[in-house]
């Protein structure tokens, strides 16, 4: 097991500690309101649509500035929550937490829309949400069957399993917490120097954001619009 794998498994339970409300709920929370849009940030399919409104009508170009453009916001929101000395750590958290998961929700919900996907359908959640573990990830949790399938077949299965809905966040949540935990171990260290660990924080974030947005867009095949 790697240093970074020994140092997720420490930290992950500690940020619970700190921040309890911290579990599936908060996924689904981050979500809706993505989708639905709160304070400056505009409903996912508005967002999407003035995206393709930009292009010409151009889905594909559509969907690489939704990508390029959340991408910006997670590395801006990275760089806020990283700022300052270590004592902050317990509350940085959970916001870093909470701000990632609604920023990437709002970027592969708006992929979805583009794709002909309906937002409302709990189908279509789910599978957003299982967009944001990340196609490894997405891999071996269908393998080891704590995820039924892979986004794709999810958003476009037959019936619906109401029961999956606290599963897929609960697995979901562990994860943005294993990620975040993770990225503490550079940023940690680099917070020794104040406005380094926010450079950290944001590059880190805004990546993530990025192999997420290329894989949502290479795993949400177009759907024919009704």
């Amino acid at each position: 097991m790697g240093l970074k794998e020994t140092v997720e498994q420490q930290l992950a339970p500690r940020i619970t500690e700190i921040a309890p409300t911290l579990t599936g709920g908060f996924v689904r929370e981050a979500l809706n309101r993505a989708i639905d849009g709160v304070g400056p940030l505009a409903p996912a399919a508005q967002a999407a649509d003035k995206q393709l409104r930009e292009q010409r009508g151009n889905v594909e170009r559509a969907i690489h500035e939704v990508i390029e453009n959340n991408v910006r916001l997670a590395g801006a929101q990275g760089f806020v929550t990283n700022l300052g000395g270590l004592v902050t750590a317990g509350v940085a958290i959970p916001v870093n937490i909470t701000g990632l998961a609604l920023i990437q929700c709002r970027m592969i919900a708006g992929i979805a829309h583009l794709r002909g996907y309906d937002l409302a359908d709990p189908k279509v959640k789910n599978a957003i949400l299982v967009c944001l573990l990340g196609e490894e990830m997405v891999n071996r949790q269908v393998k080891a069957k704590k995820v039924p399938a892979p986004p794709m077949a999810l958003a476009t299965a037959p019936g619906y399993d109401a029961a999956m809905d606290q599963d897929v966040a609960a697995v979901v949540a562990a994860d943005l917490i294993a990620k975040v935990a993770g990225k503490r171990l550079a940023v940690t260290v680099s917070r020794r120097i104040p406005v380094v660990g926010g450079v950290v924080g944001m590059s880190v974030d805004g990546y993530t954001t990025w192999q997420i947005g290329r894989y949502a867009d290479r795993e949400l095949l177009p759907l024919a619009r009704r």
